[in-house]
């Protein structure tokens, strides 16, 4: 009877420490699982599908210009790698004002800016007031294109170089006339001139197709433009060209040399013009809108299509765009320091 007693009580403590053991180590199995299960990375989420709505693409300048034709053929293509339409608003006005400030004013991320450098890089330095902040409300997204300039004189000046055109003014100061384009042109001229001590005549143009005509009949001797509409006098020998201001030559004119490789820095600049994007958009957002513009910058077909329109293709990343700004903002400071330019 004892020793049944005594086993009784082995297995009593037995089943006791059984079920401490299955209170205690019985949720292993399941911590196990636990721990090896995938844990989910919310920072890895993918953004939502962009866009989602049709797209419009605001411009400074009007319908026919060549920035109006380059902005759409990019729509084209963009409309057809999202799915969306991108539709093409031209907000025409002096300096750009009216289609930036309509561009800020909006408030919506289907909308972004097609423009060229004007508002970004000379309008702060020649207005007292914007109704933008160009370094917060107009952000970098992706160069397009290159539009060439270029400088050329009358053939009676019997000059065939930028530095035979400076020795000329300077012999005969006050009596050469030039006229350019508003905007970068003008800017690029007046700081050459200036950097070169020449007194040459300036003569301004509401409408500036006039002025290519005053060249040709030699009521003006200089001209510093857009190269494609000076082409066609050139061939027909009423004007000299002399140099363009890019930073490559032009495939229109591949025998005109830069205005860096004839040792001109001054007068080099490019007219370049892309896409920016609405104040905080998310820089995934801006990156794959500029990988994109990429994409369909890399279409032999749409360089083509451009170089009839006097540009050369040009696209790259949020951050060479921004440093293209950046160096030419920075030129354009010093020009209207040089030139005593009184903000308006």
């Amino acid at each position: 009877m004892t020793k049944i007693f005594v086993l009784s009580r082995r297995l009593g403590k037995a089943k006791r420490a059984h079920r401490t053991w299955a209170r205690r180590f019985a949720p292993l199995p399941t911590l196990l699982f636990l721990a090896l299960a995938p844990i989910p990375s919310y920072a890895q989420t993918p953004a939502p599908p962009w866009p989602q709505r049709n797209v419009k693409l605001i411009l400074p300048l009007g319908p026919g210009s060549a920035t109006d034709v380059t902005a759409r053929l990019f729509a084209e293509r963009l409309s057809e790698r999202w799915g969306r339409a991108v539709v093409v608003e031209n907000r025409a006005g002096p300096d750009g004002l009216v289609a930036v400030t309509t561009f800020v004013n909006a408030h919506d991320d289907h909308t972004l800016l097609f423009s060229i450098g004007g508002p970004v890089t000379i309008n702060p330095v020649a207005h007292a007031k914007l109704d933008y902040d160009p370094d917060k409300d107009l952000v970098p997204i992706a160069s397009a294109s290159d539009s060439f300039l270029a400088v050329a004189v009358h053939p009676s000046l019997a000059v065939s170089s930028i530095d035979e055109l400076i020795a000329l003014a300077r012999r005969a100061p006050g009596k050469l006339s030039w006229a350019a384009t508003p905007g970068l042109p003008q800017f690029i001229f007046a700081g050459f001139a200036r950097s070169a001590g020449v007194d040459m005549v300036q003569v301004s143009y509401r409408n500036f197709s006039p002025a290519l005509q005053d060249l040709a009949e030699n009521r003006i001797q200089v001209v510093s433009t857009g190269l494609l509409p000076l082409l066609p006098f050139a061939k027909d020998g009423k004007i000299k060209l002399l140099v363009v201001t890019n930073r490559e030559r032009s495939p229109a004119a591949p025998e005109l040399a830069t205005a860096r490789e004839i040792g001109h820095p001054e007068l080099a600049a490019d007219g370049f013009q892309g896409f920016f994007g609405w104040r905080d958009m998310p820089n995934e957002l801006r990156d794959r809108i500029a990988a994109d513009v990429r994409a369909v910058g890399a279409d032999p077909a749409l360089a083509s299509k451009l170089a009839v329109l006097g540009q050369a293709m040009r696209t790259g990343t949020p951050a060479e765009f921004a440093a293209m700004i950046a160096e030419q903002r920075a030129k354009i400071a010093a020009i209207a320091q040089a030139i005593g330019l009184q903000k308006q």
